[in-house]
């Protein structure tokens, strides 16, 4: 079998060259183009040597038009704007398109929806196996302590731009779905002040950043007189790579439509 040819995008950041560096030691997959934003300082540099490895002759670029035509699949945890661009572009050329990327908008969700017609997306708020599980855990108790209040608590790094995580945002809604109700409807992200007594149904979320905390996330179901905890720490970003690139080489060859990573790991 030939391996899968990936470009990754935002190439020079963290996911980026951490994807790079995954690609390099998997099997059954190649790096056939790095994407960097117009502008970018990096543009030009090797993408082996930006992620710490030996060069490997594939230089930073802001054109993705030339690489998506050769590439099989696209794998991208940048920006919703950025993502929403690829999904057009993934969609034309026929390919995988993962995104990792969260702070998606109703409109930016539905672009993202109209180019799935036409390519395989595979969009998480979180590629972690571990932490997928985790949501599955979570709809299952939801359903069976449908009277104890959820309470979501996440911790980033000082860099995350976006709050609560889509990670969160994820549990959350795994919560809300088992209890028959629209997270959107029942979410509170904010407590301050004279709150007044919680509501019941609500599903909280409390947002921690500071350090260089890669992820952690836990969701509390608080009874009366218990409570349960069920949480996930991530300690390095390579299991958010390894289960994009999973999810790569699953779409591949799959109809067209927007996945998710319940899909790739059949939970």
């Amino acid at each position: 079998m030939s391996e899968l040819k990936i470009v990754v995008t935002g190439a020079s950041g963290r996911m980026g060259r951490t994807l790079i560096r995954e690609i390099a030691q998997g099997n059954g997959m190649t790096l056939c183009g790095a994407l960097e934003i117009e502008g970018h300082p990096n543009l030009g540099l090797d993408s082996g040597t930006l992620a710490g490895m030996q060069p490997n002759g594939i230089k930073l670029t802001a054109d993705p038009l030339p690489l998506l035509a050769h590439a099989q699949a696209v794998v991208d945890f940048t920006t919703p704007m950025v993502s929403t661009m690829l999904a057009d572009l993934a969609a034309q050329a026929r390919i995988v398109h993962v995104i990792g990327a969260t702070g998606f908008d109703a409109k930016a969700e539905a672009r993202v929806q109209a180019a799935a017609r036409h390519a395989v997306i595979v969009k998480s708020g979180n590629m972690s196996l571990g932490v997928n599980l985790l949501a599955a855990l979570v709809e299952r108790a939801a359903r069976s302590l449908s009277d104890y209040d959820i309470e979501v608590l996440e911790m980033h790094h000082r860099n995350k731009v976006d709050a609560p995580s889509g990670t969160a945002l994820l549990l959350g809604n795994a919560a809300a779905k088992w209890r028959g109700i629209a997270l959107e409807k029942n979410w509170v992200k904010s407590r301050d002040g004279h709150t007044g007594a919680r509501k019941d149904g609500d599903i909280g979320f409390a947002t921690l950043r500071g350090g260089s905390v890669v992820g952690e996330h836990s969701v509390i179901f608080a009874g009366t007189s218990e409570r349960i905890t069920l949480s996930h720490s991530a300690e390095d970003r390579s299991i958010f790579a390894h289960g994009a690139l999973t999810a790569a080489r699953w779409g591949h060859g799959k109809k067209p439509g927007l996945y998710s990573m319940t899909d790739v790991l059949g939970l």
